[in-house]
């Protein structure tokens, strides 16, 4: 039994030592403490706090001196992308132009009932369903799954999709993306997504799934996001409104921010 326990704690410490050394709880250039420190502040044996450390030595947190000790290493972090979630899609345009695309299939297929529903097609509709993988300076960041219409989808190629945000190409159609439905929640890498995004099976990944409609409230797009917290992050500024009493948080929005372009300031002036 303890044989199978010691991989568990293996990965705690681990976790543990990089959420210290990710939210700066232990600083660059700053010593850990000695092997048998840790293992007795931990409570494993030396062998289970070595291969933690053998690992985010691996992953370039750490800096073994030899004769000197452990440290946390001067490294250059991934740059991390954020996503505004109360504007969809200029989010969706701006990371088209920030990152890069690594398509891994293109089919048409017969979809799940439950994205048939989503998208409002009728009983035994196809879609074009493809799998991709966004990159920023070439380390995976998102795993996307996408079901458009078929009738959509054939007005684009597999090269295209590679190359072209797919925001851009429904456009390009004449589909006018008008409001999306999205949820979000936390789930587990599995083997296919993990090699994908380059983590362990079962890593922690979060969960976005997105339905677009168009001025006819027609489905055009069914999205499925895996994105990792490491590399990716969610944000959402919002205003206090409302009377006193009955106030409440809402998105914050274009029209919120003060106009200070010269043409308004023109409009604000009296004429003479």
């Amino acid at each position: 039994m303890e044989a199978a326990v010691e991989p568990l704690k293996g990965r705690r410490i681990y976790l543990l030592l990089r959420e210290r050394i990710s939210s700066g709880a232990l600083a660059v250039g700053d010593r850990l403490p000695g092997e048998p420190t840790l293992a007795a502040e931990f409570g494993v044996s030396r062998m289970t706090l070595r291969r933690a450390l053998d690992r985010l030595v691996q992953e370039n947190m750490l800096e073994r001196r030899a004769g000197v000790g452990t440290f946390v290493h001067d490294r250059d972090m991934p740059h991390r992308l954020r996503a505004d979630l109360s504007d969809v899609f200029a989010n969706l345009r701006e990371m088209g132009r920030q990152s890069s695309v690594r398509l891994l299939n293109f089919a048409y297929v017969n979809p799940p009932d439950t994205i048939t529903a989503a998208l409002n097609l009728p009983s035994g509709s196809r879609t074009q369903r493809s799998e991709r993988v966004r990159m920023m300076d070439g380390v995976a960041f998102s795993h996307l799954t996408t079901h458009v219409p078929e009738a959509i989808g054939a007005t684009y190629s597999e090269a295209e999709l590679a190359s072209t945000p797919l925001l851009g190409l429904l456009e390009r159609s004449g589909v006018v993306a008008d409001r999306a439905t999205q949820t979000m929640t936390a789930t587990l890498a599995g083997p296919d997504v993990a090699e994908a995004l380059e983590v362990e099976i079962g890593a922690p990944l979060l969960s976005l799934t997105r339905v677009v409609h168009d001025r006819d409230g027609q489905g055009v797009e069914h999205l499925h996001a895996l994105y990792r917290p490491d590399r990716f992050t969610f944000q959402m500024e919002l205003l206090r409104t409302g009377r006193l009493g009955s106030r409440r948080w809402r998105p914050l929005v274009a029209s919120d921010q003060p106009d200070t372009s010269p043409a308004t300031e023109s409009r604000s002036r009296p004429e003479t």
